[in-house]
């Protein structure tokens, strides 16, 4: 719950004003898992409340840690699994969570959308991917980069920015956490309310390639996309990046790097290149490491930055696109 809804609990309990910031503070500053450990509640007060309401803490059922370190957790939420990832390096603790049980947008190198859409997760449940997370206190940065399309469930994803980042709740800058997104009608949603960090999935650089591996084209046109974010100032507090990945013969030429580069000319932004991860039944295959490294050099001769993206966690099937529970409801 926001600030204000615990406002709102808080009067139905007959408990002054200054109990709902009481009451933020032990869920997300002190993390309690139970509302019994709410000691400045009244304990008359404190009955009512755990009559009605809950923390929602819950841990994840298991988890599976890849060669490099990454953790893949499955957290029980909306009635089925969803799956979250920690990746640690050197200097950054990321959790990448997920906002959906599968994925309507059926993007055909995803094992998420190949899932189907069973549910949109609630706030609590996004939220419970992080809180939960054994390395909780460890993490520096948060990616909404797993389960899901999250401006297809924009109404949750925000709330959950919004505790995420409010004072009365984590406080985190919202410079430590990104959102990813194929460009759907939530978009603008999130460019207005929000000041996280913003990723793009592009993979394409013209509409029809970009159809024929996402479908979500048809009803969100990639140049509808970037005449969007063109309206948006990413020059200081937020930035913008592009997620491209390169499938060998499709999208990896010079020429796909060049059209590219054009169709993001005056966007100050990072492409991150990103290696396919081989889903079955699939006929894309990935492209090699020199192709990666001359299309990357294009960009950057074009003055577009581009780095190559270290994969993670792919023996786990935890890397970009792999996430899935179908099998584990």
């Amino acid at each position: 719950m926001t600030l204000e809804e615990l406002g709102t609990v808080v009067a139905e309990a007959q408990l002054p004003s200054y109990a709902a910031k009481q009451i933020a503070d032990w869920i997300y500053k002190k993390k309690v898992t139970s509302i019994a450990e709410m000691t400045n509640i009244a304990a008359v007060k404190r009955a009512y409340l755990e009559k009605h309401f809950e923390i929602g803490f819950t841990p994840p059922t298991s988890s599976i840690e890849s060669a490099d370190g990454t953790i893949k957790y499955l957290f029980p939420a909306a009635g089925s699994f969803v799956e979250a990832v920690y990746i640690p390096s050197d200097d950054r603790a990321t959790v990448c969570v997920s906002s959906q049980v599968g994925c309507k947008m059926s993007c055909l190198f995803c094992m998420t959308g190949r899932q189907g859409f069973t549910a949109n997760l609630t706030t609590g449940d996004i939220i419970n991917q992080i809180q939960a997370l054994p390395q909780a206190e460890a993490l520096t940065n948060i990616v909404f980069m797993g389960m899901g399309e999250p401006l297809d469930n924009t109404d949750e994803v925000l709330k959950a920015l919004n505790i995420l980042t409010q004072p009365y709740g984590y406080g985190w800058s919202p410079k430590r956490i990104t959102v990813s997104t194929i460009g759907t009608k939530g978009l603008k949603r999130f460019l207005d309310e929000s000041a996280c960090h913003l990723a793009i999935s592009l993979h394409a650089s013209n509409p029809s390639d970009r159809f024929s591996i996402m479908p979500a084209e048809k009803a969100y046109p990639l140049h509808q996309i970037i005449s969007l974010i063109k309206q948006y100032d990413f020059s200081r507090q937020r930035r913008v990046s592009f997620e491209y990945i390169i499938f060998k013969g499709f999208n990896d030429s010079i020429q796909h790097a060049i059209s590219l580069s054009g169709l993001l000319n005056g966007i100050p932004c990072r492409v991150n290149l990103i290696r396919y991860h081989t889903i079955p039944d699939t006929p894309l295959e990935s492209a090699d490491l020199k192709k990666m490294e001359i299309f990357r050099d294009t960009l950057n001769n074009r003055g577009i930055l581009a780095t190559i993206r270290t994969s993670r966690g792919e023996d786990i099937f935890a890397a970009c696109g792999m996430l899935s529970t179908a099998k584990k409801t």
